[in-house]
Order: structure tokens, then C-alpha cells, then sequence
């Protein structure tokens, strides 16, 4: 696939996925048009030698090629990455009327830059859990798709500081503008379900996890088109250079892309990458207690986003170690562990770019700044895997509205392929004698 043909691709993905449900709900469609079966995990599963398969739990996805290699032979070729981005969550109980507004009340996830969310025409995405009339519970997605909301700024005569390094108060200064006067919440999250939904039974809503969203779409900017940008490109973008690099590798090798929730906020949850979700899948593709030694065979590239390098702030960088965008995919190194690279590992990931001729960039943070993390460290740990941390370099980071270099999603993409369809097992070589 061309660089301009993926990109398309990857703008319409960002646009579809205003929150991790719909995003998982995007891949999920994708794969299966491409003869991804579907798995339920509460059934016995009848895997074939050579065939595609995907499991979803809540937010997150596992996708995966049986191959026609043998998983003690060739090991796992796996990709991670995240499906959530740092964004204001509704609350349980958000209806307030303050100055004749209808207000809704939000609670900040994850690392959020705040200020940027200010002005911004938003919308509202997520999914609900109600109750039909016999009393069975279940789900729908649902999206507002247009304009609905706002958090609007204080105007600068009443707040002569604010341009000052002002401070944004979570609990009172983030409540959305929904309207000068409406129904309760819940009212009209129900109304906009039945018009989303044409076979949705008399029901009621019991609970949702609904977040707001930026309503601009993804766009390629730059007199020259060479930049990418979108809400949550970390780390939507990740996700996307790897369902495509699955759906492009040969099917030869066993390979697996997961997809996880709730990376923003330390994934311990049963859809994080703390969580048991992919050692479940893992338990049930390698049973009778191989797991372990298919382990010591394989290799996980964790992707998610790198800091690439701000031409207004330059200092907030490491000389040495400064990606910038259009470079190639970063490889992200941290001493201390917060990235799970090895010299190994990132030897590996090397050889994958050269093979696909694909230029690599290194990033180390300053000693001087903490240093961000992924889902990398927590499955190594947690299944005593071989990971590399790697990831497209990026500005504005956890911002309602973050920009990328327009080549660097594809040239993720080829690594990808390349690593994908690897004959060798990926493992690193067996410990010399000292």
C-alpha cells in the first residue's frame, strides 16, 4: 500500500473512533471483511492450522494469524499498542445548571493537556449499558457526530492573568456547556441511541462511559501536505500501522496484534495490558504448558508515540537523541525501565527497518525530565517476553489535537510487515558463556 493510499485509510480510522469502543469496533469490521473470524471467549474455540481470527473485550482487541509455522518452532510475532487517549469523561450523575446553562460535569482521564480543550467545538461518544423490558442488560455504541458541546474560555478583561501561566481548575472550570436549557442528560443520550439504533428495545439507561471529542476532522496540513493532524494519535495511529501491517504480512509465521484500554491511566484493568486479557488468549493458542518455551521464541513491539522534536522548545530534548518528524519510527530507550527496549531487542528492530528500508530514529528522554512509559514494560514483566518500544514521533502529545510527520505511519506500517513476515524466529540469540 502507497504512502497516500494508507494515509486516507488512517484519517477516516481517526475520524470513525471517537472513543476506544468505536475504534475497536472499526478494526473489528476491517478484519472481518477480511476474513478475521470472530472468537467469543466464553466458548471452546476450533483454531485451524492456517487462519484469522480476533477476539474483542470491552475496549480492547486481540487479532491474530495461526500461521502455518509451528509456535514451538517460529515463535509469536506480536505488535501492542493502546486504543484510549487522554479526554473528559462524563460523570455518573453530570446534569448542573449554573447561569441559566445546562452544564455537564466531566472528570479528567488520564494525562490530559488541558488548556487546547477550551473553544473547541465537542461532541460526545462512547457506550451505554441499558435494560430491556425482560430485564436483560446490554450494550450500544453511541456518537452525537456533530457539535453539541463547548467549555468556553473566560473572556481575558475579567481574567487579566490568564495569559500568566494560569491555573485550570479540574472541578470548576471543565463543566461542558450542553445548552441554555434541556432534558436531563440521560434523556437525550436515550433520544440519540433509538435515532443511532433503528432495532433498539424499549429499554432504560443503567450506565455509560461517554467521553467528548474534538468534532474537527484528522488532516494532512503543511504547505506541502507534510504533516498529519488529529485527536488521539497516541495512539489511534499505532493501532492502525498495526491492523494494517497484519492485514498486509504473508500469513506464513504465527502473528498477533493487541490492541488494549485504559494505557493512559496504568492499565491495571480486566482490558489493560496489566490485565489478563492477552495471556488468556496466549493460554488457549499455546496450551499444555508450551507457552513459556514459545516465549523465549518471540518478540513483542510495543508501538506507541514518541516525542519528536518541538522547534520552539529544543531544550526539552537530549541533543543525541532528538526524532524528528518524517524521520522514520522512533526507538525508545529508557535506562531506568519505564521503556521495556533491550540492546537486544533493539537490534532486532533494527534489522526489521533495514530489511524494509525504513530510516530509524532513537530517543532517550533527558536526565533532567521524567520519562513517560507504555504498555511495553508491563507485558514483558508479565509474560517474560523479549519487547521493543517504538513509535512514530509526534508534537503535542495528550493534546486534544496532536500532529505527525505524514510519512512516518506508513514507514511504521512497512517495519511492521517486515517483522510480521520474519522466517527466522525473532528471539534474540540464546546467553553466551562469560
Amino acid at each position: 500500500m502507497e504512502r497516500d493510499e494508507f494515509n486516507a485509510g488512517l484519517l477516516d480510522f481517526l475520524d470513525r473512533s471517537p472513543s476506544p469502543y468505536h475504534a475497536v469496533a472499526q478494526m473489528a469490521a476491517r478484519l472481518g471483511d477480511r476474513g478475521f473470524v470472530r472468537l467469543a471467549e466464553r466458548d471452546s474455540w476450533s483454531l485451524k492450522p492456517v487462519g484469522s481470527y480476533m477476539v474483542v473485550r470491552g475496549g480492547s482487541l486481540v487479532a491474530f494469524h495461526t500461521g502455518s509455522a509451528e509456535y514451538l518452532e517460529a515463535g509469536l510475532r506480536m505488535v501492542g499498542a493502546h486504543t484510549d487517549s487522554p479526554c473528559l469523561k462524563v460523570k455518573p450523575l453530570p446534569d448542573l445548571c449554573s447561569a441559566h446553562s445546562r452544564q455537564l460535569a466531566v472528570e479528567v482521564y488520564g494525562g490530559a493537556l488541558l488548556a487546547p480543550w477550551f473553544d473547541r467545538d465537542l461532541s460526545l461518544a462512547g457506550r451505554v449499558t441499558l435494560e430491556d423490558q425482560r430485564g436483560q442488560l446490554f450494550s450500544r455504541l453511541v456518537d452525537f457526530q456533530r457539535p453539541v458541546a463547548q467549555i468556553p474560555s473566560l473572556a481575558i478583561h475579567l481574567d487579566r492573568q490568564a495569559n500568566e501561566n494560569r491555573t485550570i481548575d479540574r472541578q470548576r472550570d471543565l463543566n461542558l456547556v450542553l445548552a441554555s436549557d434541556c432534558e436531563p442528560f440521560a434523556s437525550l443520550l436515550l433520544q440519540r441511541l433509538r435515532e443511532q439504533h433503528a432495532d433498539l428495545p424499549k429499554s432504560r439507561i443503567h450506565a455509560w462511559d461517554i467521553s467528548a471529542y474534538d468534532t474537527q476532522p484528522a488532516a494532512l496540513i503543511g504547505v506541502r501536505g507534510e504533516y498529519l493532524t488529529s485527536a488521539r494519535l497516541d495512539n489511534l495511529l499505532s493501532c492502525y500501522a498495526g491492523m494494517q501491517a497484519l492485514l498486509a504480512c504473508d500469513r506464513r509465521q504465527p502473528t498477533l496484534l493487541v490492541c488494549n484500554d485504559h494505557e493512559e491511566v496504568g492499565s491495571r484493568s480486566a482490558t489493560g495490558a496489566d490485565g489478563s486479557f492477552l495471556r488468556d488468549i496466549l493460554e488457549r493458542l499455546c496450551p499444555g504448558g508450551s507457552l513459556p518455551r514459545v516465549l523465549a521464541r518471540s518478540l513483542l513491539v510495543s508501538a506507541d508515540n514518541a516525542h519528536a522534536l518541538h522547534p520552539n522548545y529544543p531544550q526539552k530534548h537530549d541533543g543525541n537523541h532528538a526524532p524528528r518528524l518524517n524521520g522514520g519510527p522512533v526507538l525508545k530507550v529508557n535506562a531506568n525501565q519505564r521503556y521495556a527496549t533491550s540492546d537486544q531487542s533493539g537490534a532486532l528492530f533494527r534489522r526489521f527497518c533495514d530489511a524494509a528500508k525504513v530510516p530509524m530514529q532513537t530517543f532517550v528522554a533527558r536526565n533532567d525530565l521524567a520519562c513517560g512509559s507504555t504498555i511495553g514494560p508491563l507485558v514483558a514483566a508479565g509474560l517474560g517476553v523479549a519487547t521493543a518500544d517504538v513509535g512514530c514521533p509526534q508534537w503535542g502529545m495528550h493534546s486534544v489535537r496532536e500532529t505527525a510527520g505524514a510519512d512516518d505511519a506508513h514507514l511504521l506500517h512497512r517495519a511492521l510487515t517486515v517483522f510480521y513476515n520474519c522466517v527466522a524466529p525473532p528471539a534474540v540469540a540464546a546467553e553466551s558463556a562469560p
